[in-house]
């Protein structure tokens, strides 16, 4: 297991009281399998302080506000890519697919493309197939980091940690593209409500569905399926 990938989706999620006091083991496996460098792991660090020392309710009301109250920061991939668009059920039908052909059944109540979901099959996958998969998203892991830095969230250094992890450089255009997107004001709740309405998401398979690169995304998973079976923690 990578366990980088592993403490970072645990890192991403909503804050409880165990996460509180898992510090020592998130420090430890921040530093394992040398995907990360010191300077990274040093600012992933602070994260982990900041959420082990801070106050309960105050961080879980950070965290809805940042990735739940907002569209333009949320952890739901597929978000970034399809949005409102019919095409997004069939590829979170193929992903979901994609998960357990692989032995892995996500035990979560989060969509398929949470972002923590997906890097828990990371975390269990081979390193160049993870760093492929994490490539494909790169622009969008850019611009949650610019977004995130804009408002001095400490959060944003994770998401440089996996650029990092993907080995790669994310296409300045398609960064350009989802930053072209005003941000939300998580404070202004009739906007919000207005934005999040939207059709219904409709999971049914639909092999024309999709866009380039979803269907990279989901090819970089499509790979020997001899895992035996893994659930999410």
């Amino acid at each position: 297991m990578h366990m980088p990938l592993k403490a970072i989706s645990a890192l991403l999620s909503y804050p409880t009281a165990d996460l509180q006091a898992a510090k020592d083991e998130l420090n430890d496996a921040l530093q394992q399998g040398n995907l990360l460098p010191a300077d990274t792991i040093a600012d992933l660090a602070k994260l982990v302080d900041e959420i082990a020392s801070g106050d309960l309710y105050d961080l879980q009301e950070t965290y809805v506000a940042l990735f739940d109250r907002s569209r333009t920061l949320s952890l739901n991939l597929f978000e970034h890519v399809h949005g409102e668009s019919r095409d997004r059920g069939p590829a979170m039908v193929d992903l979901v697919e994609n998960y357990r052909a692989a032995g892995f059944e996500p035990a979560s109540t989060e969509l398929p493309d949470h972002l923590p979901v997906l890097l828990e099959f990371l975390a269990l996958r081979p390193i160049e197939e993870a760093r492929d998969i994490l490539a494909d998203t790169a622009h969008i892991l850019d611009a949650l980091q610019t977004r995130l830095n804009r408002r001095e969230s400490i959060y944003a250094p994770v998401f440089g940690a996996l650029v990092h992890i993907a080995g790669t450089r994310a296409e300045p255009a398609a960064v350009a593209e989802l930053l072209s997107i005003k941000d939300d004001n998580p404070d202004d709740l009739e906007a919000l409500d207005a934005v999040w309405e939207e059709s219904e998401v409709t999971f049914a398979p639909d092999p024309n569905a999709g866009c380039p690169q979803v269907r990279d995304m989901l090819a970089s998973m499509d790979t020997p399926r001899n895992a035996p079976p893994r659930a999410a923690e």
